[in-house]
């Protein structure tokens, strides 16, 4: 059976989870982490953790963001709180790095995933260890040793 991440009946919901999330999670952490001015920083991390918080609301007692299933609005959600899809070698590698890059290394360290995001973090759990398409593609070394020798800041 095809798998669909972007069903019919849902794309409306997931578009527009997508669009906060992408603008807020996805880049936000860059723009905190590159800013060059304090006001700029501080407008792209308070962005961060709301769109956090918004994302632990919709999580709670969920298993998905968008309906009752794994969506589009769940992959794009994981790839920054917990993974990124990269091709290296020609192998697909999810990086877990909300916590170990994103907190520390681009200073979004109000709140861990881990510790300040119950609902997030039970979700990224069930994803990685219910989900062989996470786990296996997983290597958290390649996460610190790409973000921390490759970028200069």
């Amino acid at each position: 059976a095809a798998l669909t991440f972007y069903p019919e009946h849902l794309r409306a919901e997931i578009d527009k989870v997508n669009e906060w999330v992408y603008a807020n999670i996805n880049n936000g952490v860059y723009r905190a982490g590159v800013a060059t001015s304090q006001p700029a920083y501080e407008t792209a991390v308070t962005e961060v953790f709301e769109a956090l918080d918004q994302a632990e609301k919709l999580l709670e007692g969920k298993d998905y963001l968008v309906g009752n299933q794994l969506t589009e609005a769940d992959i794009r959600l994981f790839v920054t709180t917990s993974a990124s899809i990269l091709l290296h070698s020609q192998l697909k590698r999810l990086q877990i790095r909300f916590d170990v890059v994103y907190f520390g290394h681009f200073k979004c360290n109000l709140r861990t995933i881990r510790d300040g995001y119950p609902a997030i973090h039970r979700w990224m759990q069930k994803l990685y260890w219910e989900n062989d398409a996470f786990k296996s593609t997983t290597d958290f070394d390649h996460i610190k040793v790409h973000y921390y020798w490759s970028h200069d800041f």
